[in-house]
Parts: structure tokens; C-alpha cells; sequence
């Protein structure tokens, strides 16, 4: 198996080459690696090859978008069809009807749906909705929660020790972040009923929406609890605020995303990833009266909207063929493969001695270094020893022929088999015992 960094030094090339037109190498933060990252050649199935020869298991999927993982044949095919006919136009086309008319379908809370360039345009297009269908201006989000690079989305995501109180503080993400856009977002503890009630009892009538991943990825990938989002419902609709749910990510858990294991209907979704059938792609959707301020048949709306490749043919028909191929078996196999490498990561943490867990849903894991309860940001909020940790298990994974998330992130792909699996299981092992073994030395 492929050695990091020794046996990458066509990655390693590129890197330096990189470094002379790109600010550190790099145009995409998430997929940066010290001392250098990966570099892609090809995929096929669900396994990638890098510039040198290496292969790999990918448990990323281009951070979970890739549910179908790499030339599946219809979605090939319907990018090839469409090519000779154009790539984007100054126009609608019959593509996008197709695939808002799939996705209206399976999601029972979306009457009208709008396409954006990525999920982080339709968060932002969501939280704009938000305001103006209520006039107001505030926005309460989870404390560690990702939503995307728009300012208001990104407030409170890295939030550390130094600034922590009783309550999560608006917490600037980038330098530079106004302060009004500070002011603007509430950020909340996960998994709180009591301070939820607290904040809408204080500024209930100024809060536009609560903004919920029900299983935030960057927040520790930890399931709300159901009585948490019964409780949300209950106080936003109580105050007439919107509930927006950011399924970009947790779309990939079932037929109806996670609104529908869950079994709550928001006001306003927002998608991305897998719906684009591996192509640029975000939206936006709700209820028919919130999704009007989007509607400019009598003159401008309250809330105009556009881009320049939004809803293109070659996304859309993509997405079409991703989204009609992901069937309700495509989830249940999926459910199985994720429930198998969960239980047998926990036991390899129990096996080994190490203080670790490993949480999640359906197609989506993650791997924590910490034995004590995990609940929300702040409980999973990795010191220096956890970082040193998930720097070893990244490295150790990628010597052994697995690519995830620098941060302990795993996503699964409809082609994976169960041996696929179990090659995944065992390589987390044998990378579980190395750091088991230099804890032992050190």
C-alpha cells in the first residue's frame, strides 16, 4: 500500500507547482494537507486513483456529494447526450421542470423549488427567503454548525475554549466579518430546548428562522434528538418564525432526506451535493407562499434571483440520473454498510483501549477521540492531543489505501460492497493499533 508522503511524489510535485499560482497551493481549504495533499488522477466505482498510481477506498466522495461515487453509467450517458446540444443557456430548459418536479416529489414540505450553483448559494438564498417573507432580520443558528461560506451561515463555526460562556457567543469565522452580521445571528447550544426558549422568549419577535442541520457535520455529525426538533417547531411557529432545514449534507440519509426520518416539515430547504450528480449544483425550496418571494410574474419580487449557470441542462440532467438511480434499495444498502462500519469502529476503539467513538447515520460516520458523552460542539471540541490524533489517522488511513475527511469524516458510496467494507473496517483497525501502540511507547 501507498506510503504518506513517500509514495506520492507526483502529488508532491504538483503541490510545489501549485504554490506559484494558487495562495498556499490551494483553492479549496477543506482538502488542504500538510505537508502536501493528494492529488487526483481518475475514479471509477467507489475507489480513486492519485497522479502517482496509489489507490484508494474514497470514504469522502468529494465530502458526501458522490453518493453514486464515480462514472456511474446513466449519469455518464446523460452528460454525453447532452453535451452536443449545449452546455448552458440564456434560458430555462425542460431539464430543470424534470428534476424539480423528482425532488418536489419525494420531499413532502417543498411545493416550489429553485436551483442555485451550490449548497452554500442555497443556504444563503434560504436565510434571504427567510427575511423576506418575515420582515425581520435575525437568525438563530447551532453553535459549530457549517452551513456554507456565506458571512451570516458561517458565524459561530470555529468557536473555541476562549470565547465560551453560559451561552454561545456570535463568533466571527473570517477576519473581516462585520459586526452587524455579528448582531444579526443567534447562535444556540445543539440539542437545547431551554435555551432555545430562552433566546425566542428574549427576541422572538425579530427572528426570521432557525437555521438546523439535524445531523451537523462540523458540529460532531451527532443526530438531533427528536423531541429537540418537535421543540423547535412548536417555538419558531409560536413566534412565526420559519424553520429552515440545510439538508445539503444530510439529504444522502433517505428517500426524503432527513426531514423525513425525522418526520418534520420546515418552511424552507436547502440542497445541494448529491442532487448535481457530481456537477456544481445548490436550491432552494418550501412552502408555496414562503417560495413567492422568489416570483417575478407581477414585477420584481420581494427576494430577486439569478445566476449565470444555475439549473444548467448538464446539472440538471446529472442530477436527474443520480437522483432516479438512488433508490429506496440504494438507501437500505447503504444503511446496512454504514451500521456495519459504525459498530465495528466502536469495537475497535473498545479492542484496541483508546478513547473513541464513532457516530452518525445511514451512509454518513465519524470518528471521535473522546470516551465521555457526545452532545453537541463543545463536547466533541478536540484539544492538541485529539488534533495530533486525527493527523495520524488520516495519514495512517491514506497509507493504507482509504481516503476521508482530515477530520474523521466518512461518507459512503452505493457501489461499495460489503468486502469493500470490511477492507475499509480493517484498515481503521490496523490504524486504530498504530496510535493505540504509540500511546503504549510514549
Amino acid at each position: 500500500m501507498p506510503h504518506y508522503p513517500d509514495a506520492m511524489p507526483g502529488s508532491k510535485s504538483l503541490f510545489e507547482r501549485a504554490k506559484k499560482v494558487m495562495p498556499g497551493g490551494n483553492t479549496r481549504t477543506t482538502v488542504f494537507v500538510d505537508p502536501f495533499p493528494i492529488y487526483a488522477a481518475r475514479g471509477e466505482g467507489c475507489r480513486v486513483w492519485d497522479v502517482d498510481g496509489n489507490v484508494y477506498y474514497d470514504c469522502i466522495n468529494n465530502f458526501t456529494s458522490m453518493i453514486h461515487g464515480y462514472t456511474h453509467p446513466d449519469v455518464a450517458a446523460a452528460v454525453v447526450e447532452q453535451l452536443p446540444f449545449g452546455t448552458a443557456f440564456g434560458a430555462p430548459t425542460l431539464s430543470e421542470i424534470e428534476l424539480a418536479e423528482l425532488l418536489v416529489d419525494r420531499l413532502p414540505s417543498v411545493d416550489r423549488i429553485r436551483f442555485t450553483n451550490s449548497g452554500t448559494e442555497g443556504v444563503m438564498m434560504a436565510i434571504k427567503a427567510a427575511r423576506a417573507f418575515t420582515g425581520r432580520p435575525k437568525i438563530v443558528k447551532i453553535e459549530g454548525a457549517y452551513h456554507g461560506s456565506y458571512d451570516f451561515a458561517e458565524v459561530s463555526l470555529d468557536s473555541s475554549p476562549a470565547n465560551w460562556g453560559d451561552m454561545p457567543r456570535s463568533t466571527p469565522y473570517a477576519m473581516g466579518t462585520p459586526r452587524g452580521v455579528l448582531d444579526d445571528v443567534i447562535a444556540v447550544p445543539f440539542n437545547d430546548v431551554e435555551a432555545l426558549r430562552a433566546v425566542f422568549a428574549a427576541q422572538g419577535d425579530s427572528i426570521a428562522g432557525v437555521l438546523i442541520d439535524p445531523m451537523p457535520n462540523r458540529a460532531g455529525l451527532i443526530p438531533a434528538r427528536r423531541d429537540y426538533l418537535r421543540a423547535i417547531v412548536e417555538i419558531a411557529r409560536a413566534a412565526g418564525t420559519l424553520i429552515v432545514f440545510d439538508e445539503v449534507i444530510s439529504f444522502r440519509l433517505g428517500w426524503s432526506g432527513a426531514q423525513g426520518l425525522w418526520g418534520i416539515e420546515p418552511d424552507l430547504t436547502a440542497l445541494g451535493k448529491i442532487i448535481g450528480g457530481g456537477f456544481p449544483v445548490g436550491a432552494v425550496g418550501g412552502r408555496a407562499d414562503v417560495m413567492a418571494v422568489f416570483d417575478p410574474t407581477r414585477g420584481k419580487p420581494a427576494l430577486p434571483h439569478g445566476g449565470t449557470f444555475t439549473a444548467n441542462p448538464v446539472t440538471m440532467r446529472a442530477g436527474l440520473a443520480s437522483m432516479r438511480a438512488l433508490t429506496k434499495e440504494s438507501f437500505a444498502h447503504l444503511d446496512t454498510l454504514g451500521a456495519f462500519l459504525r459498530e465495528g469502529v466502536s469495537a475497535s476503539f473498545d479492542r484496541h483501549g483508546l478513547a473513541g467513538q464513532c457516530v452518525g447515520l445511514g451512509s454518513l460516520f465519524k470518528v471521535h477521540f473522546t470516551s465521555h458523552p457526545v452532545t453537541d460542539y463543545r463536547s466533541v471540541y478536540p484539544g492538541q492531543a485529539e488534533h495530533r490524533r486525527f493527523d495520524t489517522f488520516h495519514k495512517g488511513l491514506l497509507g493504507r489505501g482509504v481516503l476521508s475527511a482530515s477530520y474523521g469524516l466518512f461518507a459512503l458510496s452505493t457501489p461499495m460492497t460489503q468486502a469493500d467494507a470490511r477492507s475499509i473496517l480493517h484498515a481503521i483497525d490496523d490504524t486504530l493499533g498504530e496510535i493505540a501502540a504509540q500511546r503504549g511507547s510514549g
